[in-house]
């Protein structure tokens, strides 16, 4: 393919000088048109970065209720937040990020982490009945019979979708449908607690307190080494790199492949608790600190932000062009239009 690029390259460079370097027809527009295609593909990204030189600018928005919101994720072309709080307000949805609707649950309680796979939205908790809910369209919800178990966090990728725990002998369960369940023995219960998970670059990476493990079907486990005993409380992808954040004194790692694994450091001493990609940046916030926002285009040099409120944030997700954060009774967004 590299060699196809390179070829396409030259034939377009020979067109582009034997037409001369400046254009004089809107045929030789099209020539030099064709000549920044050929650069693109010889540079071999296809990637979009268009919010990776963007500074943002966070605004409140209104939440549906006043709950205290501890997850939001982007599917099915909306954000969908989930709370500990009552039945009846317990999830809400936006189709921007901005104007917000509640819906009902089935169940009211703490739910921690959903996510969007094989047309279905699914949520977890590591102390409601029964564990788990799903719904088609983040509208209606069903429970479903989950494993017993503390779920901390629940991701879907290669057909799968898969939820940590926190405790317990089967720390991990899968799922093709987001109904049936299975438990499976990840094999390293020494570690964790597991807090958070992701799918991307063909495996899934879980990590917790001073862990990490990787699977590339969410079935069979492998230990990784973790750089410092730190409670690991969330972990995204973008741009070819792993990223993950915690607690502890040095509050950030990297990795290419999700195995091995190297420290950063973070811009303050604050509690990260959740970390998102969106078109060429990564922003990560914090519970607590002066500057509770800090974005980055590589995921190891980082920029402190400081956020409309000094709030605990808990949450970050990113969807058409918009990054969207959630907290108790609290929502902002940054566009990078």
């Amino acid at each position: 393919m590299r060699t196809f690029y390179v070829s396409l390259l030259l034939c377009s460079l020979y067109i582009f000088f034997t037409i001369g370097c400046i254009p004089k027809s809107e045929k030789n527009d099209s020539n030099s048109l064709l000549l920044l295609g050929a650069l693109a593909l010889a540079n071999g990204s296809s990637e979009d970065l268009s919010c990776q030189n963007k500074t943002l600018n966070w605004t409140m928005r209104t939440p549906a209720a006043a709950n205290s919101w501890l997850n939001v994720t982007f599917g099915n072309n909306q954000y969908v937040a989930i709370s500990n709080g009552a039945a009846a307000s317990l999830v809400m949805t936006s189709p921007d990020g901005i104007t917000w609707t509640a819906r009902s649950a089935p169940i009211g309680g703490s739910w921690l982490s959903t996510t969007f796979g094989n047309g279905i939205h699914v949520a977890v908790s590591p102390s409601v009945a029964d564990r788990v809910m799903t719904s088609p369209d983040a509208i209606t919800w069903t429970q479903q019979t989950g494993i017993v178990n503390n779920w901390q966090a629940v991701t879907y990728g290669n057909g799968l979708f898969v939820s940590v725990a926190s405790a317990g002998t089967n720390r991990v369960m899968t799922s093709p449908d987001g109904i049936t369940w299975t438990a499976r023995t990840s094999g390293v219960i020494a570690g964790g607690p597991w807090q958070a998970i992701v799918y991307d670059s063909g495996q899934f990476v879980a990590v917790g307190n001073g862990a990490i493990m990787t699977s590339p079907d969410g079935i069979t486990w492998t230990a990784r080494t973790s750089p410092a005993a730190n409670n690991w409380t969330s972990v995204t992808y973008g741009n070819g790199q792993f990223v993950a954040v915690a607690y502890g004194s040095n509050q950030l790692m990297t990795s290419p492949d999700g195995n091995t694994w190297t420290l950063q450091s973070a811009t303050e001493g604050n509690q990260w608790i959740s970390v998102t990609y969106g078109k060429g940046l990564f922003v990560a916030i914090s519970q607590d600190g002066t500057n509770r926002i800090m974005t980055s285009t590589d995921g190891i040099t980082w920029k402190a932000q400081s956020s409309p409120e000094q709030v605990g944030w808990r949450s970050i997700t990113f969807g058409k062009k918009t990054f969207v954060a959630v907290g108790p009774s609290k929502v902002m967004t940054a566009s990078c239009e």
